[in-house]
């Protein structure tokens, strides 16, 4: 019995010895220019002088534009999710911005007033962002383009108890995300 012993305490120590080399750090990097000159060769284009350059395109700019223009946020009546006829015709621009630039994306944010339970107001969230979802869908949007998130009461629009502040925080927001 012992021997077995013996031996699996050999076979563990040998096992920890080679484990507990410490790793080889890697070496300096090296330079690998050769002669020490850039032999005509530019990096800012040809001669160096900005031609070629292209034009900048700024797609994050381009959503946010389109963001301002159209408005971002759609309100919802109490304790609903069907969106509002007044609505439409802001679904229809963001759809047809969305649909003349596939590389556009949006986040559908579902928002609800306090009234009501933590949980209840998390899928009453979510309902309302899939209702704008649905219609953008509809209006030929693609699928992969929209996003769609629930924050519930958690973030409201408004502080308060009154009509108009509930009113405020019953509402989904088009967000683009480029």
């Amino acid at each position: 019995m012992s021997y077995y012993k013996m031996s699996a305490i050999a076979v563990l120590s040998v096992l920890l010895v080679g484990c507990s080399s410490t790793p080889v750090p890697d070496p300096e990097p090296t330079d690998t220019t050769y002669g020490g000159s850039n032999d005509g060769a530019y990096t800012s284009g040809i001669g160096g002088d900005g031609m070629g350059d292209g034009e900048y395109f700024d797609e994050a700019a381009e959503a946010d534009e389109a963001d301002e223009m159209l408005g971002s946020v759609i309100y919802f009546d109490f304790d609903s999710s069907a969106v509002r006829a007044e609505d439409q015709d802001l679904l229809s621009g963001h759809a047809i911005q969305l649909s003349q630039n596939s590389l556009h994306n949006v986040r559908l944010e579902g928002h609800a007033d306090e009234r009501g339970s933590r949980e209840y107001n998390i899928g009453l969230g979510e309902r309302r962002a899939q209702a704008v979802r649905q219609i953008l869908m509809i209006q030929g949007v693609n699928a992969s383009q929209i996003q769609t998130v629930s924050f519930g009461e958690e973030r409201p629009g408004s502080m308060g108890g009154s009509d108009s502040d509930y009113a405020q925080n019953r509402r989904a927001e088009i967000k683009y995300t480029n």
